[in-house]
């Protein structure tokens, strides 16, 4: 009896740890200012779901949609954001975000087309000390699990320019990635919704999961 009790202790542990592990997500930011932050929606399950077949993490089948003044914002290691047009934070919202930085966090900027200028602006108010830094190629988050010796990947052609991935820095710590001209999450998107080839939509994942990689273990 005794040991069927531990047993059955066992048991309760490890699957009350199963269900901690796989509540786990990814943030998607929802922001205002009119732009699409709801833009992707398959893109995000897609890329956690690639995630855990390639990286072994436990990731929930859903991100959990955060706003940028809300003190949940601290429950996300990561945070996606993406959208086509305007955002506006609020002093509180750019307090509340810098305190997320300086607390570990990061935020993954996928310019869908058409953010790079809101974007830019609004980052500003959160470092105004700062410009974005282009990362080379040589950057250790191209180099994950998955290696992309030239850099960020080309998704889709936009206006035609070069894909370019920027930093923003905390005493030497990425704490903002911004993926320009590239598309990343249009690639995570279902093969349905932009009917790109299964090699692109491969880069994509592959790319997302590098910078799944480069979080957790930086």
């Amino acid at each position: 009896m005794k040991r069927l009790f531990s047993t059955l202790l066992l048991m309760g542990v490890l699957l009350l740890t199963q269900a901690q592990e796989a509540t786990l997500k990814i943030g998607l930011m929802k922001y205002k200012g009119g732009g699409d932050w709801y833009g992707d929606p398959t893109a995000l399950p897609n890329l956690m779901r690639f995630c855990n077949q390639n990286l072994h993490t436990k990731f929930a089948s859903d991100p959990g949609i955060v706003g940028p003044a809300s003190p949940e914002l601290f429950n996300y290691p990561m945070v996606h954001l993406t959208g086509h047009g305007n955002l506006i934070f609020s002093p509180d919202e750019c307090r509340n975000l810098k305190l997320y930085f300086e607390a570990g966090g990061f935020l993954h900027i996928d310019d869908n087309y058409g953010l790079d200028p809101y974007i830019r602006r609004e980052m500003k108010k959160i470092f105004p000390d700062q410009e974005f830094v282009e990362l080379p190629a040589s950057h250790p988050i191209f180099h994950q699990q998955f290696d992309f010796p030239g850099g960020l990947p080309k998704i889709h052609e936009h206006d035609g320019k070069r894909a370019q991935a920027f930093g923003l820095f905390i005493d030497g710590r990425l704490v903002c990635l911004y993926t320009y001209e590239s598309d990343l999450s249009d690639g995570w998107e279902d093969p349905a919704v932009h009917g790109d080839p299964a090699a692109i939509r491969q880069k994509a994942l592959k790319m997302g999961a590098n910078i799944v990689s480069y979080v957790f273990s930086n």
